[in-house]
């Protein structure tokens, strides 16, 4: 992991609304080496899923533009393999018919039958799913669903994987398991890795570094986080790690720190609004008692006054 991989050189995407154009990004610049598991974390909004989506050929950058191995990104390829939060497979193939279609679609006339089926079956093999292969998406869980969706993009053989929020649907302890199976694959593959989250201790534990964004409109890449851990990690032992929660640390500082959203200042200071609030009612009843207590005592006295 010595020279560029892929680059994104002074990109600004701007989008036409009704009210004029929108800049969703501006300036991102970002060197990635072969091999480099990247995670882009940052609130709602800030641009990850349109970095993702230029790098993928899907967007064009208003200015600037991505490079990958010296050659530019202006349209989807092979090479660049995007895996969803929803897993977009087929309903009516199964699992193997699935990968099968994304293998013909950059395999054809490369490879014979029967390398195919093997090859198919390799990529199956890497997510745990060999046992499952002749099963149709209505019949696996969700998880299964989601392993056969990296199969399908690893199949392509794709010198970039990049991953749109792949775990974000699944329960906890799915995610789990996925996260240690992808670990398992990066290190034996060794693909660069785009991953988008908004999980702080997923994105510490995957990730070589770690790209937080600023807040949009015009978000930009904030900083950058290297994550210094031995591989191969396991999340047990980096629970007590310090190193481990110093880096969770200063991501969750960037969050809700430096980067702190509008809406969520409006929501710390609601509690001290509404105390505020309380405090001045208490103390205007209190007032109001006082005097009602006042008015009485002095018209007691004055008919005590007219009875003497």
């Amino acid at each position: 992991m010595t020279t560029t991989h892929l680059e994104l050189t002074g990109v600004d995407i701007e989008f036409p609304t009704p009210k004029g154009s929108f800049k969703a990004l501006d300036n991102v610049n970002l060197k990635i080496k072969k091999g480099e598991y990247i995670s882009l974390i940052g609130h709602s909004g800030c641009g990850k899923s349109t970095v993702l989506n230029i790098v993928a050929g899907l967007y064009q950058a208003t200015k600037g533009g991505v490079l990958l191995d010296g050659k530019e990104v202006n349209e989807p390829g092979p090479e660049r393999a995007v895996v969803f939060q929803n897993h977009s497979l087929l309903p009516w193939l199964t699992a193997y018919e699935n990968v099968e279609l994304a293998v013909k679609q950059v395999f054809k006339g490369k490879k014979s039958k029967a390398e195919m089926k093997e090859w198919i079956e390799h990529n199956l093999e890497l997510v745990h799913m060999t046992h499952a292969m002749h099963k149709r998406p209505d019949e696996i869980s969700g998880g299964m669903k989601q392993r056969v969706g990296i199969a399908r993009a690893l199949a392509m053989e794709p010198k970039v994987l990049l991953m749109d929020e792949p775990f974000g649907a699944l329960d906890a302890l799915t995610r789990a398991h996925l996260q240690d199976s992808l670990m398992e694959i990066q290190n034996e593959l060794n693909n660069t890795v785009i991953m988008i989250t908004h999980d702080v201790d997923e994105a510490v534990l995957l990730s070589d570094r770690i790209v937080m964004m600023t807040n949009g409109p015009e978000a930009t890449v904030g900083e950058i986080l290297e994550i210094d851990l031995p591989r191969p990690r396991n999340r047990i032992e980096l629970a007590d790690d310090p190193q481990y929660n110093h880096y969770r640390a200063a991501v969750l500082s960037f969050l809700y720190e430096k980067q702190r959203k509008p809406e969520e200042s409006d929501a710390a200071a609601k509690p001290a609004k509404k105390e505020k609030l309380a405090r001045n009612l208490q103390n205007d009843t209190t007032e109001e008692t006082t005097g009602a207590v006042s008015t009485a005592e002095t018209t007691t006295g004055n008919d005590k006054v007219k009875a003497a």
